[in-house]
C-alpha cells in the first residue's frame, strides 16, 4: 500500500512539473510572437506574416522565369536550330547621333540603337494573354543572342548608366527583340583632294564574328526603312543622305560572311574655311598690290611690306597644314595657298626687279652725263640705296637731225607728192637686247604694267580654280 502510494505521489509531481515547464515555453514562443508582431508593425507601417519575410520575393520570381523558359533545360551555347539552316537575324537600327569626325585620325563616333531580331523556340511559353516579358542585361548572359560587330572599328562600348542600357523581349511563340544602345568609333576612308570643297561617303558595317552564312544569315529587317535617325546637326558638316546595303564578306581561313552597311554621305561647309583660310589669303594677296603704287625710291616701304605678307601667308600654311592628316597627294586648299603664296613672293620679286633696273638706269646716266663737283654719291644712297634723278644735273643730249646715214636699215626719206608704186614697208623689229635695255631705260613700266598684270592673273585664277572644285 505504501509503495503503491509513493509511486502515485511521484507520477503525480511529474505531470506537475511538464505542466509548468510546457505552461512557461509557451508563453516565451506567444511573447516572442508579439514582439515580432509589434516590431515588424512599427518598421512596415502595417502587419506581415514573418514567416513570408525570411522568403526573397525577387529570387522566387527569377526562378519562375528562368522555370517559364526552360533554360536550365536547354544548352544555350549553341545557337537555334543547329544543325539545320541558317537561322535568320534581322537588323534595325536607329542613329541617335554622330558625335564626332577627325580628319587627322580619318574616323568618326556615332551613338546608335541596334536592335536584333531572331526566333529561338527553346524560349517559348505558354501564355493566354499572348504578352510579351521584357528582361534586362541579367537574362542575356544566359541565353544565346547574335555575335554581331562592327568592322574596323577602334573603339565601342555599351552605355550602363544608370544601368546597362540592354533590353530582351521575348514573345510567347519564342519571337525574341534584343535592343542594346552602344557608341562606336570606325574608320572612315576619306580623299582629300577636294579639300575643303569635299564630299566624304563613310559607312559603319555589321557582321556575326563566328558564325559564317551557313549559320546565322543578317538582313535589314524591314529594307531601306530599318535605318532611321534622329535630326543630326554637324559643324563641319551636311549630312546628304543616309542609306542602308547588304553585301558578303570573304575570309580564306572561315568562308563567307554577311555583313550589312549603315552608308551616310557628308558635305563640308565651306564658309568656315572662307573666313579662316581663304578670304585672309585673297586679303594678303591684294595687299602686297598695294607696293606697286608706292614711289620705287621707297625702298624701306615697299620691302617691309613685302616680308610682312610673305610671312603672313606662311603662317596661314602652316595652320592649315597641322589641322590636316599628312597624306601624299595636293588638296584642293594647297594649291589655292601656294599659289597665291607665289603671288605674293613675285610681288617681293617684282620690286627687286624695278630697283635694281632703276639703279642701272641712274649708272648709266651718270656715265654720259656730266657729274657736278658737289654731287655726294654716299649721301644720295644713304636714305635707300638707290641713285636719285634729282640729285645729279646731267647735261641733256643734244638731238641729232636724221641724216641719211643714221641708220643703214632706216630707208631714205622720200618725196610726199612721189607715190610708190609697188612693194611692201618693213618695219625693224627690237632685238631682245633692245627690249632689255628699254625696260631698264624705263624701269617705271615695270610698276605700270604690274598693276594690271597681277590682278588679271588672281582673277583668272580664282576663276578656273572656283569652277573646277565647287
Amino acid at each position: 500500500m505504501k509503495v503503491d502510494l509513493l509511486t502515485c505521489l511521484a507520477l503525480a509531481a511529474t505531470g506537475l512539473v511538464a505542466m509548468v515547464t510546457g505552461g512557461r515555453s509557451s508563453n516565451r514562443r506567444k511573447h516572442k510572437e508579439v514582439f515580432l508582431g509589434e516590431n515588424s508593425k512599427f518598421k512596415f507601417g502595417g502587419r506581415i506574416d514573418y514567416k513570408l519575410k525570411r522568403q526573397d520575393s525577387t529570387k522566387t520570381l527569377l526562378i519562375k522565369t528562368e522555370q517559364l523558359l526552360r533554360i536550365e533545360e536547354h544548352d544555350f551555347a549553341m545557337r537555334p536550330g543547329f544543325g539545320g539552316s541558317a537561322i535568320p537575324v534581322g537588323i534595325d537600327v536607329q542613329v541617335e547621333s554622330i558625335d564626332s569626325i577627325s580628319e587627322v585620325n580619318m574616323d568618326f563616333t556615332m551613338t546608335l540603337y541596334l536592335r536584333h531580331y531572331w526566333k529561338d523556340e527553346r524560349l517559348s511559353f505558354p501564355s493566354r494573354t499572348n504578352q510579351s516579358r521584357t528582361f534586362d542585361s541579367r537574362l542575356v548572359k544566359k541565353i544565346w543572342v547574335p555575335d554581331v560587330f562592327f568592322v574596323h572599328s577602334k573603339r565601342s562600348f555599351i552605355h550602363d548608366t544608370t544601368m546597362e542600357n540592354i533590353m530582351l523581349r521575348v514573345y510567347p511563340d519564342g519571337n525574341i527583340l534584343y535592343s542594346v544602345r552602344v557608341t562606336v568609333t570606325a574608320l572612315c576612308s576619306m580623299d582629300f583632294s577636294s579639300f575643303p570643297l569635299d564630299t566624304q561617303n563613310c559607312s559603319l558595317e555589321l557582321e556575326s564574328y563566328a558564325y559564317n552564312e551557313n549559320d546565322l544569315m543578317l538582313y535589314w529587317k524591314n529594307g531601306n526603312d530599318s535605318l532611321r535617325t534622329d535630326e543630326i546637326v554637324l559643324s563641319q558638316f551636311f549630312i546628304e543622305h543616309f542609306h542602308a546595303s547588304s553585301g558578303l564578306a570573304f575570309y580564306s581561313s572561315t568562308g563567307w560572311y554577311n555583313r550589312l552597311f549603315i552608308n551616310f554621305i557628308l558635305r563640308r561647309h565651306i564658309f568656315f574655311f572662307m573666313l579662316q583660310t581663304y578670304f585672309p589669303t585673297m586679303l594678303m594677296v591684294v595687299l602686297s598690290w598695294v607696293s606697286f603704287w608706292i614711289d620705287r625710291r621707297a625702298v624701306p616701304a615697299r620691302v617691309s611690306l613685302g616680308i610682312t605678307t610673305v610671312l603672313t601667308m606662311s603662317t596661314i600654311i602652316t595652320g592649315v597644314s597641322s589641322s590636316m592628316p599628312q597624306v601624299s597627294y595636293v588638296k584642293a586648299v594647297d594649291i589655292y595657298l601656294w599659289t597665291s603664296f607665289l603671288f605674293v613672293f613675285l610681288s617681293v620679286i617684282e620690286y627687286a626687279a624695278v630697283n635694281y633696273c632703276t639703279t642701272l638706269e641712274e649708272m648709266r646716266k651718270m656715265k654720259r652725263g656730266k657729274i657736278p663737283s658737289t654731287f655726294n654719291a654716299s649721301q644720295a644712297m644713304a636714305f635707300d640705296g638707290c641713285f636719285h634723278d634729282n640729285d645729279i644735273e646731267l647735261t641733256p643730249f643734244p638731238r641729232m637731225a636724221p641724216t641719211l646715214t643714221s641708220d643703214p636699215l632706216t630707208p631714205p626719206p622720200q618725196n610726199p607728192a612721189v607715190r610708190p608704186t609697188e612693194g611692201t614697208r618693213l618695219r625693224r623689229q627690237r632685238s631682245v637686247r633692245e627690249n632689255v635695255d628699254l625696260l631698264v631705260s624705263n624701269s617705271y613700266m615695270i610698276d605700270s604694267y604690274s598693276r594690271l598684270a597681277f590682278p588679271l592673273s588672281y582673277l583668272l585664277f580664282n576663276t578656273i580654280y572656283w569652277s573646277l572644285y565647287s
